[in-house]
């Protein structure tokens, strides 16, 4: 499925976030991308900032590196994206899957986005399964892997798979699949997908949280590392116990703590919601009643 050739590849480490950030280049072109770029977001505050993005920024700059593409692997619920300053700093185009306009059909009325359009909106290019492009000379693959979100896509770039929050580091385990329009089942048969991959085809994930005994954060393991380590893909594992015991998992699991403003800033590839009346640019958070409450709202003072 693969193709032949090694990308360098450096690893960007946000512990605010436990999100990793790639930057990849092509050795013989010098042409390079950005993979899931981290925005510095204060949610006590509401202050966005660019320091971990300016970290990769920097390193490609000094790699002497030119920027051809920013990818985004899903719609993160965990961290807000850096991809249009990244872009607007040093080029390049906004890519993610095509199954975006799916994540943007379930959430457009959950924040009421009617500024988000229905054809993908803010990205400039949307991947299909399978679709191909270059990196330098070196040809890259998109691979949709859903079940996390139904959007997801891994890059497979030579002997290199980005390959989003499907997979985490094999002491680690797998992606949760609770979040509106995951799927546990659709998430076995992506990682099958993966799976299938050479042996040898180094695997990097998009966050680490240290499994337990593990005392530094880790990113990067390999399909064969994979398929012998991850406890949720043991040896005798079938499709229907991964999704009984993802589901039980899941139901245990709290909402990660910047869900609310990521999903509203990543679904429009990082641009942030239209400024109100007076001037002003606001994050939603839609409220629902619980307990006594359900059912009522507040009368009007």
């Amino acid at each position: 499925m693969g193709e032949t050739g090694s990308p360098a590849v450096r690893a960007f480490f946000d512990e605010a976030t436990n999100t990793v950030t790639y930057l990849v280049w092509d050795p013989a072109t010098r042409r390079a991308a950005i993979v899931d770029p981290v925005l510095d977001w204060d949610n006590r505050s509401g202050e966005a900032g660019t320091a971990s993005a300016d970290r990769v920024l920097d390193a490609l700059r000094a790699e002497g590196l030119g920027l051809d593409w920013v990818l985004e692997t899903h719609v993160h619920a965990d961290h807000l994206t850096a991809s249009p300053y990244v872009k607007a700093e040093a080029g390049g185009r906004i890519g993610i899957g095509e199954h975006i306009r799916a994540v943007q059909q379930i959430f457009r009325p959950v924040f009421g986005a009617e500024d988000v359009t229905p054809e993908g909106g803010d990205f400039d290019l949307l991947f299909a399964d399978g679709a191909r492009f270059l990196l330098g000379s070196l040809p890259v693959q998109v691979l949709h892997v859903p079940g996390h979100t139904p959007a997801c896509v891994a890059y497979l770039a030579g002997d290199a798979a980005f390959v989003g929050d499907t997979l985490f580091m094999p002491d680690y385990g797998t992606a949760r699949c609770d979040f509106p329009g995951g799927d546990a089942r659709a998430l076995w048969r992506s990682i099958q997908r993966l799976l299938a991959l050479p042996p040898g085809t180094r695997i990097f994930t998009c966050h680490d949280y240290k499994a337990p005994g593990r005392a530094h954060f880790a990113w990067e393991s390999t399909v064969a590392e994979q398929r012998a380590r991850n406890p949720h893909l043991g040896a005798g594992m079938t499709e229907e116990e991964f999704v009984a015991m993802r589901r039980e998992r899941d139901a245990t699991l709290p909402a990660p703590l910047l869900l609310l403003p990521s999903i509203q800033v990543n679904m429009r590839a990082g641009r942030f919601p239209p400024a109100e009346a007076n001037g002003v640019r606001y994050m939603r958070i839609p409220v629902r009643m619980t307990g006594g409450l359900a059912g009522k709202t507040p009368a009007a003072p």
